[in-house]
């Protein structure tokens, strides 16, 4: 598929689950309890940063768990983040922006890519790359509610996964918006509930996440 059309298939994907919790994952055993936990709650996307040494390490475990989510690799900054992130069997990628040789990369190895962007220039050019789809980063720092509000006027027909400073205090905000499609971030999993093992409090907090903000919409 081309660049527009994995990036089209990654859109239905997060319209149909607004929700992607962005994990940085230590310790790769951690990885299928805590996307058991996720999927449990009603969780079907999930961003693995590539932050941490043993980060491809966690989305091969992740693959082998036995949940229907869809784990895709964050924080691409390079071609070689790319290729790591297709050869360890991640579904998508994602980056807090976009370079031609980012894009590039994943137009030769077929990853369906959502690209950061900050400004309506840096929209303007994903756009004329084919995405219709990006990510909307860092959200709060750049105005949060209202620079989206203000940017889906003249650019309506880009929608946008907001992450940077979203919260359960304002996530139902914005995905009220016309132009965002999804919300994600870290706010979900717990760093401290992750250290004690306690996934049935993860998985507590997913699905009343996902209720509360589905019946918001």
């Amino acid at each position: 598929m081309s660049l527009k059309e994995n990036n089209d298939w990654l859109l239905h994907k997060c319209q149909d689950n607004p929700i992607v919790p962005v994990l940085t994952i230590d310790d790769p055993d951690l990885a299928i309890p805590l996307i058991t936990a996720l999927s449990s709650g009603g969780i079907r996307v999930v961003e693995i940063t590539l932050r941490t040494p043993k980060a491809l390490d966690a989305i091969r475990e992740c693959l082998t768990s036995d949940t229907d989510c869809i784990v895709g690799a964050g924080t691409l900054l390079t071609p070689k983040d790319v290729e790591n992130a297709k050869n360890c069997g991640a579904v998508f990628g994602v980056s807090p922006g976009s370079t031609p040789e980012i894009i590039a990369a994943c137009r030769d190895h077929h990853l369906p890519f959502l690209p950061g962007a900050a400004t309506p220039t840096e929209v303007m050019h994903c756009l004329d790359q084919g995405f219709h789809f990006q990510k909307f980063f860092p959200t709060e720092p750049l105005g949060g509610l209202k620079t989206l509000n203000a940017i889906a006027a003249p650019i309506p027909q880009v929608r946008f996964c907001s992450t940077g400073g979203v919260s359960p205090q304002n996530a139902a905000a914005y995905l009220r918006l016309r132009n965002v499609v999804c919300v994600g971030g870290s706010w979900l999993v717990s760093p401290e509930a992750v250290s004690q093992g306690d996934f049935a409090a993860i998985e507590k907090a997913a699905r009343q996440a996902v209720n509360i903000l589905t019946v918001q919409q």
